[in-house]
Formats: structure tokens, C-alpha cells, sequence
């Protein structure tokens, strides 16, 4: 797989501005209206697509920038990649302004122009669930197909008319010309709204719509070592098209919960545990939790308040691989505020056995 700098002709350290420019004259040079039935330069219009899709998203710019493709290849979880026309379309038409780029180059299709809505919601994650991984169910509302009338819009018996404003292509041009020659500006139909067709009966039930309000269950897969900001998408899982045009998309972001015990540092976990003075002097094999177990941890004699000791494998796992991060486990000495007499007398004997203590220190 190519470098995504490489495919823009940029260095690593491009602004921003800079690789929306480069994006813009690589996608002008490929572009299929410009290169008709050329497979290799469409190829290399989705592949500038898809750098752009990441070196302009700051988050995962800085993914792929210290993990290369495996920061960023993850299902949807940040990634790029663009199988459909489309969606490169619908995703980065403002980089040429205005309507995008079937205004520029003259007209993509119209079923782009009236894709249903997209839906994004926050899904909260338990640490549990996120080191394990889970499946969820949940329930959305959701425009769908009007059974009536079977999404025409029309009421039944009746067909659609075709728009005389725009002949039912759902779209009207306009040409310019400039010292580049002709430019066919092209906008959907102010009379159809893109759709080609007037409804002059509508459906009772959806009053001329096409779709009516439902309920749709949707389940999914999480992996595991999933992180707040990570997101996936379900494509053409929300709202239906007007008419027979594209889905919308169900995009999940995740929403990972404050954990009671355990603090996440990518995918290291830090916990704090208490151990007693004795088993600071002479050591003990201590048991700690981890997320979905217990786990026997060797406190070395001698240990200073405050030390860190790390149990490998024990964190979060990392998304899409077969590595898992650590445990770190900061041990802190419990000092008693308040002794018997006994317990006095025999730690004054102790202090008299130990090794003396500078009355002064430098500050590190």
C-alpha cells in the first residue's frame, strides 16, 4: 500500500492547506469524467481519496503518522478506503466549492444528490466489555419505505409524472464559459428536488413522502481494544432514499466509561494498591485485579512507596492485532495513624536497627 504523502506528492510536515490543495489537483487529473472508462484512473482517484480522507483528519493523521496504514485500516474505525463513487462525491465535494464535484465536472448521479440522512449516536463501553469484546442490540427510529405505496409516493393506481422543469433527469445545467474553456455547472432541480418526478396524487399514508417513521433493531460487533473517538458505520442502515435512491448510514461512536479502579493510558492500565510496612521490608506475593481476573503480583523487598511495577499482558488489547498492553501497578506503603503500645515499642526497637537517614536531600 502506497504512502499517503506519497500519493499527494507531500512531505510529512504539509499543512493542512497545502494537502487540500495537492488532494484538489490530484482529484482534478483523475477524475472519471475527465478520464471516462480509464479503471487505472479511477483507481487512483479513490486511492487520493482515501489519503485525503485521513491526512485531513487531524486525529487520524497523528495515527497514521506514528503507526503507518495499521493506525488507520481498522473497519471503518478511522480508516479510510472508498468502494463507491459516490461516497467520494457526497464526502468531498466542498473541496471544489459549491455544489462539489458534479458541479465542476458536470453531474454525477442524481440518487447521490437524495441519499437518506445519516444518523450518528455515542454508544457507552464498559472497560469490560471494550478488553472482552461484545455484540450490542439497540433500537432506532428511522424513515422507512411506506409499504402503501411501495416508496413511489403516489397513491395507489397512480404513477409519478415526470418533472417538466427538468425533463426527469432530476438535475438542470448551466454552462459557462471561461478562459478553461466550458464549465457545465449542474444543480439538482428546484422543482423535483432531485428526484425527476412530481407527485400529483400522493400516498394517503405518507403523503407523497415515499417513507414513514419506523422502528429498526440493529446489531453489531465491537471488537476488542476499542478507545472513545473510534467509530464504525453501518451502510444504508438509516434513513431510506426518496424513491429508490441510496441509505443513509448508522456511524457509532464509542463511548468509553469511567472505570471505578482502573485508569486507561492507551492501552497500558494503571491501578494503585495498598500493602502494609511489613510486606514493604521483606516482600510478598500480593494478588491484584486485573479486568477479568485476579492475578499474583511478587512485591520485591525493599520496595519505596510510590514504584511502579508492571505485569505484562494484563491491559488493553490493541485494536486489530494480537498485541496486548500492560499493567502497571503503583504500590503504596500504608503508614498507621494510630498503634498499641506493643506495635510502638517494637517499631522504636526497629528505627534503632536501621540504617540512618540523611537529614537533608536535593529535590529530584
Amino acid at each position: 500500500m502506497r504512502d499517503y504523502y506519497d500519493i499527494l506528492g507531500m512531505k510529512n510536515n504539509a499543512t493542512q492547506d497545502e494537502i487540500k490543495k495537492a488532494y484538489r489537483k490530484v482529484a482534478m487529473k483523475y477524475h472519471p469524467d475527465r478520464n471516462p472508462n480509464d479503471s487505472s484512473a479511477e483507481s487512483k482517484f479513490k486511492e487520493a481519496a482515501e489519503a485525503y480522507s485521513v491526512l485531513s483528519d487531524g486525529d487520524k493523521r497523528a495515527r497514521y503518522d506514528q503507526f503507518g496504514h495499521q493506525g488507520v485500516n481498522q473497519q471503518g474505525f478511522g480508516g479510510g478506503g472508498f468502494t463507491n463513487m459516490d461516497d467520494i462525491f457526497s464526502t468531498f465535494g466542498d473541496i471544489f466549492g459549491g455544489g462539489g464535484f458534479g458541479d465542476f465536472f458536470g453531474g454525477r448521479s442524481r440518487q447521490a444528490q437524495r441519499k437518506g440522512a445519516d444518523l450518528k449516536i455515542n454508544i457507552p463501553l464498559s472497560l469490560e466489555e471494550i478488553v472482552s469484546g461484545c455484540e450490542k442490540t439497540i433500537k432506532i427510529k428511522v424513515l422507512d419505505t411506506c409499504k402503501s405505496c411501495d416508496g413511489s409516493g403516489s397513491k395507489s393506481g397512480t404513477t409519478p409524472q415526470r418533472c417538466s422543469t427538468c425533463s426527469g433527469s432530476g438535475e438542470v445545467r448551466r454552462v459557462q464559459n471561461s478562459f478553461l474553456g466550458q464549465i457545465v455547472n449542474v444543480q439538482p432541480c428546484p422543482n423535483c428536488h432531485g428526484s425527476g418526478e412530481m407527485i400529483t396524487n400522493p400516498c394517503y399514508s405518507c403523503r407523497g413522502d415515499g417513507r414513514i417513521r419506523a422502528t429498526r433493531t440493529v446489531s453489531f460487533d465491537f471488537p476488542q481494544g476499542v478507545s472513545s473517538g473510534n467509530y464504525m458505520t453501518k451502510r444504508g442502515e438509516f434513513n431510506r432514499g426518496r424513491r429508490g435512491s441510496v441509505n443513509g448510514d448508522l456511524i457509532i461512536y464509542f463511548q468509553e466509561k469511567e472505570h471505578p479502579i482502573f485508569t486507561r493510558d492507551g492501552n497500558d492500565l494503571l491501578l494503585d494498591t495498598w500493602i502494609n510496612y511489613p510486606q514493604a521490608v521483606f516482600g510478598e506475593n500480593i494478588e491484584v485485579p486485573t479486568v477479568l481476573a485476579k492475578v499474583k503480583l511478587k512485591v520485591p523487598a525493599g520496595i519505596r512507596s510510590g514504584q511502579v511495577l508492571r505485569v505484562r499482558g494484563k491491559g488493553v488489547p490493541v485494536l486489530n492485532t494480537s498485541r496486548v498492553g500492560d499493567l502497571l501497578v503503583r504500590i503504596n506503603i500504608i503508614t498507621p495513624k494510630k498503634m498499641s503500645g506493643p506495635a510502638k515499642r517494637l517499631i522504636q526497637e526497629l528505627s534503632k536497627e536501621l540504617p540512618s537517614i540523611p537529614e537533608y536531600k536535593k529535590f529530584k
